[in-house]
């Protein structure tokens, strides 16, 4: 058994006696598995399984029993809880060998090993629900206590090479076992079985073009083992290192920060209409070093051809990206644009061409032939998802796959999959079995709401609202705190999502805050910018940024009064829609405008003039931008009134003088909730419906109009006012 190494320069040492020694047995074992995933040179996100043969108590007989606890499908190392792992009783598990062999139908990638899947939850201990992963097998049939089955980098490298058995030896001195590719199940297991009793004086074996599985009786030894393995790697590879000729050298030179950053606001939603021709797409854009110098290199174009090795890269990265054969230098952004166009339509050519000559009879419908991975020399990488953690995690693999390659050449050549076993893996029926399981995606899980006006009231439900339905939401506001305080609150019920990829601002999770001035048109330029940068364009905006301003407020004269609410009510949601409108002109997807507007546009009244007539305005700002943005963008109108709870309209001041102008009893003491309270049910009585009304309200009208189930309307004012007939339409 390796001893500790004395320092660690490729991987993080993490583990702590103090924590580790007060945990129960199950709780180490996610302990450690916590601390492996921690590190991304360790493994990738949702790669790579731990597992311990614990005794427990059999809750039927009470006898002692061996119980495996096994990181299950579809977990995470870094994020893993005990209940992300599954509990099979392994007795039960080594008596399932007998059922296989029994089998007919057995053998490497038959119908019998996939049905074997099966047949895990026989074994299940304690009734637990977790689904086992397919690597179960190979940890109940090596004999040690503690298993460790990785992707790191520097060992995926090695087991990339051609010549990777012959590696195997030289680098851990004899110490790893080596079993050329299988597609993970029964059969690979048995054939790491017979390689780990055919070398009994081993650590761990590489599997080729795959990762590595490392065993030991204890759990931090089998811990600092995975560490061994993978820094001995990473040293190997290190040494080796071809500096300035990492990928042939570099011959495409980078864009200025400010540069790319340009380039890509005004690109990536072009790309996105592009791509999305069946569904649409969220980016993740990394543009780091490590990135540029592969992008930017000699080899580039070859190794993108030849495509990812490690199954988890290539079932999120297809079996290889789109390389875009650009040069800032020398090409414009309009041969960009063209490139890409091309890229596209070939890639699709050819991805239906690779699904058609590897297919089998019983293969599932080819999915979207749409790339995942777009490299662009001097800009970067930009990857793809249903969302934004998916995305994350397609780019984050992509970066694996680079740092892959750049070992595999340091010291000897990369060779990939083959493309008939990449595809049986990327078509895997139990890998569509597992899709088909997926959740419906919810309504707008692939949209980017842009909601201004977030930081509290109508456009903070609406941000919620919208969320809830799978949006990723833009919180924007003047105050950028409040809007800040939405997206936290956002990101905390729905969390960050996985992935550790991205770039600047697009590293974000599905909430991000921005703050913009609609009444300044380089405001609202800049905060489109950012969300291009983030999320790679825009879907549904939703205006709920409004100013009212009473009589005498603020020592404003009439005049001061008029421009301000003319500037924020009117001109305000004429920028926004006309700055939106040309991310939408250039994704070429159907896009959704929402203005906030009021009943009293529609209602001739004393004390509200300069308020009631911006109202009006905007009223028609909807009309005339419904017949300017069609048939592309549906834009329309929520007319809300007396929204009193959660309003900044409705300050403290401005509740006790409405309480008095209409003779509401209340005290001093009474608390701004309670007068609020008693606002909005006296307005309430004025109504044909007498309910108050609430932020909630207006939130479910933006929402309806956003959702696409009024995809036929457009240029509509819809009142949510709990019926005043004094605005009914005339």
């Amino acid at each position: 058994m390796p001893r500790k190494l004395d320092e660690y320069k490729h991987v993080n040492y993490s583990w702590d006696d103090s924590v580790a020694d007060e945990l129960s047995p199950i709780e180490n074992l996610v302990y450690r598995s916590n601390i492996l995933g921690a590190d991304q040179r360790i493994t990738n996100t949702g790669g790579g399984n731990t597992s311990a043969k614990l005794i427990e108590t059999d809750p039927l007989t009470g006898e002692q029993v061996e119980v495996l606890w096994v990181k299950g499908s579809g977990g995470d190392l870094r994020t893993s809880k005990k209940e992300n792992f599954s509990s099979l009783y392994q007795g039960k598990l080594q008596a399932l060998d007998d059922t296989y062999q029994a089998r007919d139908d057995k053998g490497y990638k038959s119908a019998g090993e996939d049905a074997m899947i099966g047949m895990y939850k026989h074994c299940n201990f304690c009734l637990n629900p977790r689904a086992s992963s397919i690597d179960t097998p190979l940890h109940s049939m090596i004999d040690e206590k503690h298993v460790d089955h990785l992707h790191p980098n520097a060992v995926i490298a090695v087991a990339s090479c051609k010549d990777q058995k012959e590696l195997t030896e030289v680098i851990w001195g004899g110490k790893m076992a080596y079993v050329p590719w299988m597609r993970p199940g029964w059969e690979a297991a048995k054939v790491c079985e017979d390689a780990y009793a055919a070398k009994p004086d081993s650590v761990g074996i590489l599997l080729g073009q795959h990762g590595h599985t490392n065993w030991d009786s204890e759990s931090k030894s089998c811990y600092e083992t995975s560490l061994w393995v993978i820094e001995t790697a990473a040293r190997y590879i290190e040494e080796h290192d071809k500096g300035e000729q990492t990928f042939g050298g570099a011959k495409v030179e980078s864009l200025s920060h400010e540069a790319r950053t340009e380039l890509l606001a005004k690109f990536l939603p072009v790309a996105r209409g592009l791509l999305s021709n069946k569904v649409k797409f969220i980016a993740t854009v990394q543009t780091d070093e490590t990135a540029l110098r592969f992008v930017n290199s000699v080899d580039a174009p070859r190794l993108a051809k030849l495509g990812t090795s490690c199954p988890d890269h290539f079932l999120r990265t297809k079996i290889q990206p789109l390389y875009v054969d650009f040069n800032p230098q020398t090409d414009d952004f309009d041969a960009l644009v063209e490139k890409l166009n091309a890229g596209i339509e070939q890639y699709r050519v050819d991805y239906t061409e690779y699904y058609n000559n590897c297919k089998r009879d019983d293969s599932p419908a080819m999915r979207d032939p749409s790339p995942t991975v777009i490299l662009i020399p001097g800009v970067g990488i930009i990857g793809w998802g249903k969302n934004k953690s998916e995305s994350r995690v397609t780019t984050e693999f992509y970066n694996c796959a680079i740092e892959v390659m750049r070992g595999a050449e340091a010291i000897s050549e990369y060779t990939a999959l083959p493309q008939q076993e990449a595809f049986d893996i990327e078509y895997w029926a139990l890998e569509e079995a597992k899709l088909q399981r997926m959740p419906k995606e919810a309504p707008l899980a692939r949209d980017i709401v842009v909601v201004v006006g977030a930081g509290d009231g109508i456009g903070k439900e609406t941000a919620f609202r919208v969320a809830k339905e799978g949006a990723h939401v833009v919180c924007a506001d003047l105050r950028v705190e409040a809007a800040q305080k939405t997206a936290d609150e956002l990101t905390a019920i729905y969390g960050q999502g996985i992935g550790v990829a991205g770039s600047g601002i697009s590293s974000c999770g599905p909430a991000i805050a921005q703050g913009v001035d609609i009444t300044k048109r380089e405001s609202v330029q800049e905060m489109l910018k950012n969300v291009t940068l983030a999320y790679g364009g825009i879907d549904k905006v939703i205006v709920t940024a409004g100013v009212f301003l009473a009589p005498g407020q603020a020592g404003m004269n009439n005049d001061q009064q008029f421009d301000v609410s003319f500037a924020v009510n009117v001109k305000g949601g004429y920028i926004v829609g006309t700055e939106a409108n040309e991310i939408w002109k250039a994704q070429g997807l159907k896009g959704a405008l929402v203005l906030t507007t009021s009943v009293n546009a529609a209602v001739s009244k004393k004390g509200s003039i300069a308020y009631d007539t911006s109202k009006a305005a905007a009223n028609h700002l909807v009309r005339e931008l419904a017949v300017e943005l069609s048939p592309l963008v549906n834009v329309n109108g929520l007319a809300p009134a007396t929204v009193v709870k959660g309003s900044t309209m409705f300050p403290r001041d401005r509740v006790i003088a409405s309480l008095t102008k209409y003779s509401v009893e209340f005290t001093e003491q009474d608390s701004d909730d309670v007068l609020r309270d008693k606002l909005a049910n006296f307005y309430a009585q004025r109504t044909l419906t007498k309910q108050p009304i609430t932020p909630e309200d207006q939130a479910e009208a933006a929402y309806l109009l956003v959702s696409g189930q009024l995809s036929k309307t457009t240029g509509q004012i819809i009142s949510v006012d709990g019926g005043l007939h004094e605005a009914f339409l005339r």
